[in-house]
């Protein structure tokens, strides 16, 4: 499990084709990674497979790139990490499970004095659980739904959260992954 809370930035500094999927290997600062380990990869529950001074690698199933925008994923690029919560730790963001319900585009980017907001398209399959003023995962970043229209919603973007994730490197038209609140899928099955 997850936060949202994205803890740094990573570089892709590889990105290798094969028959059965992708692998990225990815430029990031942790010291306590090791084989296995759950890491979120722009809200992507991911396993390192193989790691070393500075980096480490995952292996992208055809079903991950067939459900996220990985596939667009190019050397270079700049992604958002976070390593699981640890069960003593604290809870800053929301419950985030790391599976990606959806891709999005970014429809429109404003700043607004310091701020920014983004206007996110908002795939059929996932508006009934997206509502204004509750949670959002966009990218492995936990936002809240600042307003909600029938086929999109807006996120309001401070400062620390522009400067510490991916959105400083977004652009319009832009792909980002969406990961709605798991407590309404539940509410929904339970009733």
């Amino acid at each position: 499990m997850f936060t949202g809370i994205v803890e740094t930035t990573g570089d892709v500094l590889a990105v290798t084709d094969t028959d059965g999927g992708r692998r990225l290997k990815l430029g990031v600062p942790f010291e306590d990674l090791h084989h296995g380990q759950s890491i979120s990869v722009n809200g992507a529950c991911l396993t390192v497979e193989e790691f070393g001074d500075g980096w480490f690698s995952v292996f992208l199933l055809r079903e991950t790139l067939s459900r996220t925008a990985f596939d667009e994923v190019a050397e270079g690029d700049v992604v958002n990490v976070e390593r699981a919560m640890p069960a003593d730790g604290r809870f800053d963001g929301h419950i985030v499970q790391g599976h990606v319900d959806g891709t999005a585009e970014i429809q429109r980017i404003d700043q607004l004095g310091d701020d920014w907001e983004f206007e996110i398209s908002l795939p059929e399959q996932s508006a009934k659980y997206v509502v204004e003023k509750g949670s959002i995962t966009v990218d492995g970043i936990s936002l809240t739904v600042a307003s909600r229209e029938d086929d999109s919603f807006t996120v309001a973007i401070i400062p620390t959260t522009y400067d510490l994730t991916n959105l400083s490197e977004k652009q319009v038209g832009g792909s980002v992954h969406l990961e709605v609140d798991v407590i309404a899928k539940y509410v929904e099955q339970l009733l």
